[in-house]
């Protein structure tokens, strides 16, 4: 015993000295990840620093949000692409060592790029796990296990490859990582009929804030009921989720019907926020509302699990108003309706799904809201008015209800489930060389305190996956000053405590931490 602690004690000494004499950051990162793992590896060409000729259409590849990538936004010293589960363990190990702050990237949606942005810290690294993408699909047992850099297009095309009849209920955006997407909640067009992507994970994989790999068992039902809706990048780095199949028919409805104003876009719209709510669990209409020149349109856009003649039977019923006919109705595959409601042109192959990366990007800024008493008509004329001043912006309304009333607000961190109507998302975007960013700023934040009136307060909700750095940052993260994360009543309501005992039991040093991760209980 006393040989192997002597041992230890020199391998630290050697470690330090080593670290000390280094040439840079990135040879001593290298140096500690081969002490740190179980065989000698190449590491540096899974590194990219701002001298190597990829680093900048790396950092851009990985990374959705342009305005976020602009050169004047603090850079990571290097990018690190681990490319086994044992290299992330590594990672977590070296940079606590040696002192330095990580970001964890899975996919890059997110809205205010903190997991390849660092505002408060300097310097820092990013750990982007690209090319940590195996999808493990049973049937036999209704299951998937997904490595957290795999997209939603890439498992659904997975799950598609075996099965005809089974797919998952996570986001309708094909390129978001499923890392980070469930780590948030998320929701898509089978929300309701089976909740969120959180609410349908068996089992998870994550390294902690000791380097240890840990699954369900071994993390504690605590720690795993925070992962799933609690956020990213506050309480390890997720690497596997398995999750639940959902059975889907043989064939599926789509649709898209589109009204201008001059067509009662109003009051269609208030008519949509009574009804959608309350459809056919199977029913799931969002809609899309932009401007087009002189005019705001709406878009409905709809997914029904069966076929056409039932699909129009339910309209009828429920919604007439909305006057869908056999002609707008297209009849499908689950995964070509995924393809649909993704936006791509009609008879794109699925295999673009295995593409992973999103064919455009964008400058965008986002805030949200969750509705639960429908916005009255002139609300609605106020919103309208709102949008014709704005270049390109974007209001996309999701419906709730169904399987979502049946979950409580304490079952995940997500607290937004019965009696909420719908979801929000406003956007607006611009392209590169826009000269006036701020006034594109300044309207979406007029526009979020606009609707303040047709929304509950106290808090006023938003989703952690649509990340707002407007709502406040934590400036004192090392310390855990809780005080100044007001945000967290914002995304999580009462959760929000229950998230912090959590942060305070499994990484009371705060090693996970970003603008706005769960800060732990001050020391």
């Amino acid at each position: 015993m006393a040989s192997l602690v002597s041992h230890l004690r020199l391998s630290v000494l050697l470690l330090s000295v080593s670290l000390g004499n280094s040439a840079s950051l990135q040879e001593n990162f290298v140096q500690c990840l081969n002490l740190n793992s179980d065989r000698t590896f190449p590491f540096n060409p899974l590194i990219y620093t701002p001298k190597s000729p990829s680093f900048t259409s790396v950092l851009d590849s990985s990374g959705k949000n342009q305005r976020l990538l602009v050169p004047s936004t603090p850079k990571p010293k290097f990018i690190f692409t681990p490319t086994r589960d044992s290299h992330v363990q590594a990672a977590v190990i070296c940079s606590k060592k040696l002192g330095i702050h990580l970001r964890v990237l899975s996919g890059g949606h997110d809205f205010e790029g903190v997991s390849y942005v660092s505002e408060i810290e300097s310097p820092f690294i990013v750990v982007d796990l690209i090319k940590l993408r195996d999808i493990n699909v049973d049937i036999k047992s209704n299951t998937a296990w997904v490595q957290a850099g795999a997209t939603n297009g890439e498992l659904y095309y997975r799950i598609y490859e075996k099965s005809s009849l089974h797919g998952f209920p996570a986001g309708t955006c094909t390129s978001l990582g499923i890392g980070g997407h469930i780590t948030g909640g998320a929701y898509g067009s089978m929300v309701r009929k089976y909740g969120l992507g959180a609410d349908n994970v068996l089992d998870a994989k994550i390294v902690d804030a000791n380097g240890r790999i840990l699954d369900r068992k071994a993390m504690g039902e605590d720690l795993f009921w925070a992962i799933r809706g609690g956020g990213g990048g506050s309480f390890g780095i997720l690497l596997w989720w398995k999750v639940k199949l959902v059975p889907v028919p043989p064939t599926v409805t789509v649709f898209t019907v589109k009204k201008t104003l001059e067509q009662g876009a109003t009051k269609l719209l208030h008519r949509w926020q009574e009804v959608a709510p309350f459809l056919d669990e199977n029913l799931f209409i969002r809609v899309r509302i932009q401007r087009a020149q002189s005019t705001v349109t709406t878009s409905y856009e709809g997914l029904f699990l069966g076929g056409a003649r039932k699909l129009l039977k339910i309209m009828k019923t429920s919604f007439p108003e909305l006057g869908v006919t056999r002609k707008d109705c297209m009849e499908t595959s689950w995964i070509k309706s995924v393809l649909y409601i993704a936006g791509f042109p009609s008879g794109t192959p699925p295999e673009v799904l295995l593409k992973g990366k999103p064919i455009a990007k964008f400058f965008f800024k986002g805030k949200s809201d969750f509705v639960r008493k429908p916005i009255p008509e002139t609300g609605l004329e106020g919103l309208r008015q709102r949008l014709l001043v704005e270049d390109s912006p974007l209001i996309l309304w999701s419906p709730y209800g169904g399987r979502m009333n049946q979950f409580s607000e304490s079952d995940t961190p997500f607290p937004y489930r019965n009696g909420t109507l719908f979801i929000s998302l406003y956007i607006s975007l611009w392209q590169e060389g826009e000269k006036n960013v701020a006034k594109h700023i300044d309207w979406i934040g007029n526009l979020h305190n606009y609707m303040g009136a047709y929304v509950p307060s106290f808090p006023r909700g938003q989703y952690v996956n649509y990340r707002d750095l407007d709502l406040g940052i934590n400036t004192k993260n090392n310390t855990g000053n809780i005080q100044e994360s007001a945000w967290g009543y914002r995304y999580f309501k009462n959760n929000f405590d229950r998230l912090v005992k959590i942060k305070t039991k499994v990484d009371p040093q705060n090693v996970f931490r970003h603008e706005q991760s769960i800060p732990p209980l001050p020391k």
